[in-house]
């Protein structure tokens, strides 16, 4: 059964933007045939990586107190090796990722284990990557994004550009219309439809693509 790894990261559980969407991804994926495994980062986090040996293969002089924290970097590696598909929740929070969503990044990344000389030839290449970012402020001005989102950007470079993974991105702005409303709550529900139209629509599209 194709297999789609769901990993979110949001703070929120009820009333979560980010959530909503990691969630029309997989219910279309599912409803396609699919399979989905489940990753919460918020209700589960990762430590972050207590020793600097870990941003490096394992070794037989590995101090035997590394165990248990190698034992679930290879947790988090395998599960995303055994998934056909990602969809990665990543809230734009203080104009970056959750602290919950970097400590995963950190486990996953691995030269020599994730990460190979030429990424397009890595253990990971070509594994599609749907990362969804739901941004409370408007991002209208020219620059904006360049200057303030340093969440996708994150993402699509630690994926992409070092592991050799198919990233592409559903943002979604204004979310916090509800709260602001210079934000124009009318134009913020309108451009929250849209993103979960599209969830749905990648999910099945890229399910028939890996079936």
């Amino acid at each position: 059964m194709t297999s789609l790894l769901r990993i979110d990261s949001s703070l929120r559980t009820d009333g979560s933007v980010t959530r909503a969407l990691t969630g029309a991804f997989a219910d279309a994926w599912e409803a396609a045939g699919g399979d989905v495994v489940a990753r919460d980062l918020q209700s589960a986090p990762l430590p972050h990586l207590p020793y600097f040996g870990l941003h490096f293969p394992a070794s037989e002089n590995d101090p035997a107190q590394w165990d248990v924290a190698r034992a679930l970097q290879n947790e988090v590696i395998e599960q995303v090796k055994a998934a056909d598909a990602l969809v990665i929740a990543a809230p734009l929070i203080n104009y970056s990722v959750p602290s919950t969503l970097k400590a995963w990044m950190d486990y996953l990344h691995v030269p020599g284990v994730t990460a190979a000389p030429v990424p397009e030839e890595g253990p990971l290449a070509g594994k599609p990557v749907v990362i969804v970012s739901p941004r409370g402020a408007a991002y209208d001005e020219p620059g904006a994004e360049t200057r303030l989102d340093h969440a996708v950007p994150a993402l699509t470079a630690l994926l992409g550009d070092a592991l050799g993974m198919s990233v592409e991105a559903i943002t979604v702005d204004r979310t916090l219309a509800n709260l602001l409303p210079e934000l124009d709550p009318a134009k913020a529900e309108t451009l929250l439809d849209a993103a979960l139209a599209m969830a749905t629509q990648r999910a099945a599209e890229l399910y028939a693509q890996l079936s």
